[in-house]
């Protein structure tokens, strides 16, 4: 549609003149009917998938939402604000629509927080030509009738009357509808919760107040020592380095270590990685997953102002005497994971051949890396690498193109426009290239050990997983309570030195098929890193039955508890 046109459509409305109810009642239809059809559609397949469904109740469903819409409008499109409540209502939902229409986003409470605390180049990602036309098309021109469209001249008593004889007879449709048909809402919104979460504004209005209010007008909680006297439980004279790699929107499905068809892990697999193939993210975004990665609390405990109101994983480790550095990849944010320990942000100044200016490719993770490896200070250390990983939609700009290693890849933003071939193949470039990094950084594991005696490990597990379209859905951040197995299915890995190994390989490899998640990752780093805290639980540390002597220990445990029992009865 040219300008022309526009101007002439925007010159036939101004010709007609509206009631403020009109205008209400005609935005509520379009927002209700177009604008929420994701929402229609799939409260339809829930209801006719019911075995005593009723045509009426399903026909209740949209009049119910209407009903709502024109209530929002009527409320807050008070006097000279109604045009712009309207106007911010439809481009809001256009720009939802498309979100939720082509990569199956839901804008619940965590989407608002990883949308939030993301960065303008991220952001950036998700718009292009087709995103743009859309909005214009759905949500700009409705937006630009109601600009030009008259009103009819009213007193305000008429416009108090008009609006609450409105909201009356809504709210008694309403009202209506929930007593003739409340145990069939309540029976369907008990099975499919998630259906909540595709109505558009409304779910995004309220959890962007909730986080609003949560983040901005709740008062800072006091800050929680968990414990206070950690200790380096280190029994050897060797020195010991660490190097936990936290991966980005990885996900476990794609790791040819777990019998994917396409070789993802070319450059890993005969290096003494075990693969550990049934790890559970604690969430399906960055802002929710890597707090709760790193934090005592488990994923159905967790919550974010407790979690940064308390000593995490990287604090005990320091406050136990290892040098901790952190760095990062990932927009420079660590989600307050690393706000009390040492930390580099990757510059991505396009001086770095490895960086365009916005990202940088993971190799730029190495030279830091190598920087602290030369310059080791403690008996321990503990280095965080936060990675760029997998992030989409822009995949094929997570590897260099000449580790292409899957063609035809997808080269653009609005991945639902390649072919389902050409969106596995690029994401499966960034998995292949994220390998790639991680033998890098065993080699230079490797180097470190030799000669030496230095005992090293790499740790790797990333955050969530992806969608690729399955089931219409892309990318990630679906709430938990429903999201695919393929948003929360995530690979880890662990590599030891061979020389100073302190775990059985035939140990691991036996216990590398089972079920264990994010919430396992604190008691296995401080496993790993020889960390003796009050806050280790031992029975979630998987690798803790693998540990070289660790029998031996756990017999010298049963034999000093055993004395004290003894000499407890002969004192009594």
């Amino acid at each position: 549609m040219n300008t022309q046109s526009i101007t002439q459509l925007a010159s036939r409305v101004r010709e007609y003149s509206f009631t403020t109810n009109q205008l209400i009642v005609f935005t509520a239809i379009y927002i209700a009917f177009v604008c929420n059809l994701p929402f229609l559609l799939r409260a339809t397949s829930a209801i006719t998938h019911t075995s005593d469904y009723s045509l009426v109740f399903l026909l209740s469903v949209p009049l119910l939402l209407l009903s709502f819409c024109i209530i929002f409008n009527s409320l807050f499109g008070i006097g000279k604000a109604l045009k712009l409540v309207l106007i911010f209502t439809l481009l809001l939902s256009s720009i939802l629509l498309y979100a939720t229409g082509s990569y199956g986003i839901v804008f619940d409470y965590s989407m608002i927080q990883n949308g939030i605390e993301t960065d303008s180049a991220e952001a950036f990602s998700y718009i292009n030509i087709y995103a743009i036309l859309f909005v214009i098309i759905v949500g700009g021109l409705p937006a630009l009738c109601i600009f030009y469209a008259k009103t009819k001249p009213q007193s305000w008593l008429q416009t108090l009357k008009s609006r609450f004889a409105l909201i009356t007879v809504n709210s008694v449709i309403i009202i209506l509808i929930a007593s003739c048909f409340y145990a069939n809402y309540a029976s369907v919104g008990r099975n499919n919760r998630e259906l909540l979460g595709y109505i558009t504004p409304f779910k995004f209005i309220d959890a962007s107040v909730k986080y609003a209010n949560r983040h901005y007008f709740s008062t800072a909680l006091p800050f929680t020592i968990l414990d206070s006297e950690p200790l380096l439980a280190i029994q050897h004279n060797n020195a010991n380095v660490t190097v936990l790699v936290v991966g980005e929107t990885a996900r476990a499905q794609s790791f040819s270590l777990n019998g994917y068809s396409h070789d993802t892990n070319r450059h890993t697999k005969n290096s003494g990685v075990v693969s550990f193939s049934e790890v559970y993210s604690c969430g399906t975004a960055t802002a929710v997953s890597l707090p709760c990665m790193f934090s005592r609390l488990d994923r159905k405990t967790y919550d974010n102002r407790t979690a940064n109101a308390q000593q995490n994983l990287l604090d005990i480790a320091k406050a136990a005497g290892m040098d901790v550095l952190w760095i990062d990849n990932n927009n420079g944010s660590c989600k307050g994971v690393c706000a009390r320990v040492d930390s580099i942000n990757i510059d991505t100044s396009k001086s770095n051949p490895l960086c365009d200016g916005e990202y940088c490719l993971d190799e730029a993770l190495l030279l830091p890396l190598q920087d602290k490896l030369n310059n080791l200070t403690a008996k321990s250390t503990l280095i965080v690498l936060h990675m760029i990983g997998s992030h989409g939609p822009t995949y094929y700009k997570r590897y260099p193109q000449e580790k292409t290693l899957f063609l035809p890849d997808c080269q653009r933003s609005d991945i639902q426009h390649c072919s389902e071939q050409e969106v596995i193949n690029t994401y499966d470039n960034t998995i292949a290239y994220t390998d790639f990094v991680l033998s890098e950084i065993i080699g230079r594991l490797e180097k470190l050990e030799s000669g030496s005696t230095v005992k090293t490990s790499m740790l790797y597990v990333s955050d969530h997983g992806e969608s690729l379209g399955e089931n219409g859905v892309y990318l990630h951040g679906l709430p938990y309570a429903f999201a695919p197995e393929e948003q929360i299915h995530v690979p880890m890995l662990f590599w030891q030195n061979k020389s100073l190994a302190s775990h059985s390989d035939n140990c691991l490899a036996s216990v590398s098929n089972e079920a264990i998640s994010h919430d396992n990752l604190f008691d296995i780093v401080l496993g790993v890193t020889s960390v003796s805290s009050s806050q280790y639980i031992e029975s979630r540390d998987i690798l803790a039955k693998c540990r070289l002597g660790y029998d031996m220990l756990a017999a010298t445990d049963q034999a000093l508890n055993e004395d004290l029992m003894l000499s407890t009865i002969e004192h009594h």
